[in-house]
Formats: structure tokens, sequence, C-alpha cells
């Protein structure tokens, strides 16, 4: 592998950096370690996903599937998971009388501050692998590609294929 982020036989054809590559795989492989770390307490990423954020204030299973990037069926499934898990219940809202909200138990609470240190310890791990002066300028630069270039899709007449996610 060399810096271009291809293979080196095919280093010579590039004049570009493999962004596309580069962003890719790391995106895999820290997408798998979080699946294999939160699957020690019986979670799954969207599933943490759903919990913190309804941990932060009332929200829907709308409002879940939007944060946590989820078509519907997916919030469905992952909401059912919880509740079977007994770590979140569907309730009434109490500002919205037709609104059902996504409620943590005292257990969910529990495994939710358990989840959140997997997660900050799988990122931690990751970050940890490189230089902290590198560390500092990925960061920065990473956060600035997804607020500036890279913050919104672009329509396509073709529908760009989303990497393949183990779970979330």
């Amino acid at each position: 592998m060399d810096i271009m982020g291809g293979m080196t036989a095919m280093a010579s054809s590039r004049t570009e950096p493999d962004l596309s590559y580069l962003l890719d795989r790391t995106s895999h492989v820290l997408r798998t370690r979080m699946a294999a770390a939160l699957a020690e307490i019986g979670l799954t990423a969207r599933m943490h996903c759903a919990l913190v954020h309804a941990l932060e204030e009332e929200r829907t299973q709308i409002q879940l599937a939007e944060i946590g990037d989820m078509d519907k069926t997916t919030m469905v499934n992952t909401i059912d998971a919880l509740e079977q898990a007994g770590l979140a219940a569907r309730k009434p809202s109490s500002t919205d009388r037709r609104a059902r909200i996504v409620a943590v138990t005292a257990k969910g609470r529990r495994v939710a501050e358990q989840s959140r240190r997997i997660v900050d310890g799988v990122h931690r791990a990751a970050l940890e692998s490189l230089p902290a002066d590198e560390r500092t300028v990925m960061l920065r630069a990473l956060t600035r590609l997804t607020e500036g270039e890279l913050a919104t899709p672009v329509e396509s007449p073709v529908a760009a294929r989303r990497a393949r996610q183990s779970s979330r």
C-alpha cells in the first residue's frame, strides 16, 4: 500500500490519493471493531445509538431514526430489540399525547453508560495509533470536510451505493 491509497503497483496511474478507499476502509474496520466490542454487552451499534440519543431528551422513533441515519423498519427492529432486552420502552410523550417516545429504563441507563465507555475506548484506541500531532490534524481535517465540502450528499440520477454496514 502506498500513500496514494491504492496498491503500490497501481500507484503510477493515480494522480490523486484514493480518498474514497482510505475513508471507506478505515470506516469499515472501525465499524467491525465497534460491532465486536458492543456485542460483548449484547448491543449492536444501532442499539447503542438509539439508546444514548433517547437518553438525551424525549425523542420519538422517527427522531431517533433521523439521528442514526436509519430507515423506519430498521429503527422499529432496533427499538423492538431494546424493549426485548429490557433497556427501553415505547411510552406516550409528556408534551404530545399523540406521540410515543422511546424511554430508557434504569437497566438501559446502566448499559448506555457502559456502551459509551466501550465506544470511547474503540475511538481512543484508533486515534492513539497515530502520533498526537497527527491525531489533531486528522480530526481537524475530517471535521472540516464533514462540515464543509462533504457536508451534503449531492443528488444523482443513479443512487450512490453506501458502504455496507454490519451494524451501526
